[in-house]
């Protein structure tokens, strides 16, 4: 049974979202349709202020503020959502704003907790979302800096129940994790694509009656997955018939995929080191320069 007085304590949070790109208006959205928070307590700036004022027109009550230091002293969790090379310039201008009493929130993975308490002094949290959180669903990933108190995870894993199922990892995975969580619905969305492309290639189905098929399968599928009645073993194995259709087309799918998610992987982590490098590298620059 809900807590009303931990509802009404969230309620009463402010909320600021420092870039309202493609994530931080999906969290935006996810965020208020679940009404984990009112409009009225959200902040949000954007470089581009027009893609803010644009958010604040389809929800009334949100601010849209001109000034971080502005918007950083109103809230007490600050979202920020720019890019890996966007992140530390911002922190190292605005980190005497972000006070220990506030709470940053990455959704960025190459810049790590240790490096991000190197700039500031406040509490710090890794938030990875995916984009199935924008139907109030779906899973995130949390990662708390050593500067996070308990009350504060509390209240945040609190919130974000509202509208994902957080998970909380160790910082060693949150590369193979995001691309299982935040990656894995465009992953997914590629090969169900070539299955659709392959089916209107070699039968007389049309693209779109294949296309309707194949999106209300992944409704079911991921309905049964909620609903606990299968796992992904046990459903593969209720629908495989021995010496039926199903097992000849895995018989093809085991041949032809082989090691192809093992080298998805290297590609994903590889990128991932190119970006900590860029970090680094701009963090010793920003040394050199104070």
């Amino acid at each position: 049974m809900e807590n009303t007085g931990e509802r009404e304590g969230l309620r009463l949070r402010k909320i600021g979202f420092i870039g309202t790109g493609s994530m931080g208006r999906i969290l935006i959205e996810a965020i208020l349709e679940s009404k984990a928070a009112l409009p009225t307590q959200m902040t949000i700036h954007n470089r581009t202020i027009e893609k803010a004022c644009a958010i604040a027109e389809e929800y009334k009550g949100i601010t849209v503020s001109a000034s971080l230091p502005s918007l950083i002293k109103k809230c007490d969790w600050i979202f920020l959502c720019v890019k890996p090379l966007q992140m530390i310039p911002i922190l190292k201008e605005y980190k005497d704003y972000l006070t220990p009493e506030k709470t940053l929130i990455s959704i960025t993975s190459p810049l790590s907790l240790d490096q991000l308490e190197g700039i500031v002094n406040c509490q710090t949290v890794r938030f990875i979302p995916s984009i199935v959180n924008r139907a109030g669903c779906g899973p995130s990933l949390i990662t708390y800096g050593t500067s996070s108190q308990e009350d504060q995870k509390k209240s945040l894993r609190e919130f974000l129940s509202c509208f994902s199922s957080p998970l909380e990892i160790d910082e060693s995975i949150t590369r193979v994790s995001s691309d299982i969580a935040s990656c894995g619905p465009a992953f997914i969305s590629f090969l169900v694509e070539k299955l659709i492309e392959a089916a209107v290639a070699e039968t007389t189905i049309t693209k779109e009656e294949a296309t309707y098929i194949a999106e209300n399968m992944l409704i079911g599928y991921g309905a049964l997955l909620q609903e606990k009645l299968f796992t992904l073993s046990t459903l593969q194995k209720r629908v495989t018939v021995p010496g039926g259709v199903t097992g000849e087309g895995l018989k093809v799918l085991n041949e032809e995929t082989g090691d192809m998610f093992h080298k998805l992987f290297v590609k994903t982590h590889e990128k991932f080191d190119e970006d900590k490098y860029f970090i680094q590298k701009q963090l010793e620059k920003e040394q050199k320069g104070s």
